[in-house]
């Protein structure tokens, strides 16, 4: 019987190759070389997808799906072909199941408005959970707002885990929807997306999964999950910025009405009347972003072929170093302690404001998140105005960590109790 090695922990020379694939990691920062931790904010790009952008600009701009010359098919030949890679990467059953968005926050109001608000009626409900992003609040404050439906919100424990047992009994009779971030960009939780998926398919409410924070970290198979809408970002899994994906299952988009109208969006308009595209199509009106999806594609493509599990183990050894280290320090407090967590560390300190340390910690080279992080309501659950957020990625190193924590002694000499 041949058995499946498990994946190692990857050895230093292994991630020093992995820095040098981002050119930006060679920046200095007010003389001091650059240390990036503010990965759940933005990760930084290697030089393929750099390169697969400059390419096309280069070599095949032109607009896709209209043109009969050569430049427009190639550029739609890549363009759909970075669709497909994209349902290879999240294990999508067809491409037809991926829209094309700016990014998570715009594929989260596209189902609110095109599959949420026809259905939602006074009254009903909508669930999410008290970790989301606002992102995963706003569009559903709206929604509730135009059909009088009504907003319900899962609690989270000290330490930042969802309450599972409030979320089953939140599952009521009037809930139209579920929507829930799969990993807590302010926190770092990891959701057990699987069982509560499960919970609500079996009172039939579907699920949507805000995965901006998990698509770069964990592995993601839509089908075994069995969600009705996944969405996440490109530039948080190593690709360009304004530049996302709605994964939605096929017999979703064909009931749904779109969300924009315009070019490309239709097959037929006359004034009295339009005739919609199929799906995908009929929700990405407007000359797309072609090099952000060619981006996208490349992007995806480097992180299967450094491993996403090698990748993984790194990150969860950064994670319990860090852990550790910020521990030590008696004035540092840790926000989210979740037993399930991505490689995030949010924390205050006794003896400064978030935002003085981060200040501090840019003086020293190092790149942090400080505020609210788009979590106001989570920053509230602690009592605390913000937190100093640092976060990793599979370039980041244990000396990054120590920088860190050196950074944070010199806060302690400007800040002394």
């Amino acid at each position: 019987m041949n058995l499946i090695e498990p994946v190692s922990l990857p050895d230093a020379q292994t991630v020093m190759a992995w820095r040098r694939d981002f050119p930006i990691l060679r920046e200095s920062v007010h003389g001091r070389p650059l240390v990036y931790l503010d990965n759940a904010a933005t990760t930084q790009k290697p030089a393929s997808v750099i390169a697969a952008i400059e390419a096309y600009y280069e070599h095949d701009n032109a607009n896709v799906h209209r043109g009969v010359h050569l430049l427009s098919q190639r550029a739609t030949d890549a363009y759909e072909g970075a669709r497909a890679r994209i349902a290879r990467f999240i294990h999508a059953a067809s491409e037809r199941e991926i829209v094309y968005t700016r990014g998570t926050t715009e594929a989260i109001n596209l189902v609110a408005q095109s599959f949420a608000r026809p259905r939602l009626q006074p009254g009903d409900e909508v669930l999410i959970t008290a970790m989301e992003h606002h992102s995963n609040i706003v569009p559903w404050q709206l929604v509730c707002a135009q059909t009088g439906a009504v907003l319900k919100v899962v609690p989270i424990d000290d330490e930042g885990a969802l309450n599972v047992d409030a979320y089953e009994h939140m599952l009521g009779a009037r809930t139209r929807i579920v929507a829930l971030a799969h990993a807590s960009n302010a926190l770092g939780t990891v959701n057990p997306v699987a069982r509560l998926i499960e919970l609500a398919h079996a009172r039939g409410v579907p699920v949507l999964i805000d995965g901006a924070q998990a698509i770069a970290h964990l592995s993601v198979n839509v089908t075994a999950l069995d969600c009705d809408f996944y969405a996440f970002s490109g530039h948080k899994v190593y690709g360009p910025t304004g530049i996302g994906a709605l994964y939605a299952k096929a017999a979703l988009l064909e009931v749904m009405p779109p969300w924009q109208g315009g070019g490309d969006m239709i097959r037929a308009v006359t004034f009295e009347k339009t005739e919609y595209n199929v799906i995908p199509w009929r929700f990405e009106a407007g000359t797309p972003d072609i090099a952000g999806a060619i981006g996208l594609a490349a992007a995806l493509d480097y992180v299967s072929a450094i491993g996403l599990e090698a990748a993984q183990r790194h990150e969860a050894d950064l994670l319990a170093y860090a852990d550790d280290a910020l521990r030590a320090n008696r004035h540092v407090r840790m926000i989210g302690t979740a037993m399930d967590k991505l490689g995030i560390v949010s924390f205050v300190m006794d003896n400064a404001h978030a935002h003085d340390i981060g200040t501090i910690l840019d003086q020293c080279g190092v790149a942090v998140r400080t505020g609210h992080h788009c979590a106001m309501p989570v920053m509230a659950r602690y009592g605390v105005p913000a937190t100093v957020r640092a976060s990793f990625a599979l370039y980041n190193t244990r000396a990054d960590i120590d920088a860190l924590v050196n950074g944070l002694a010199r806060v302690e000499e400007m800040f002394p109790l």
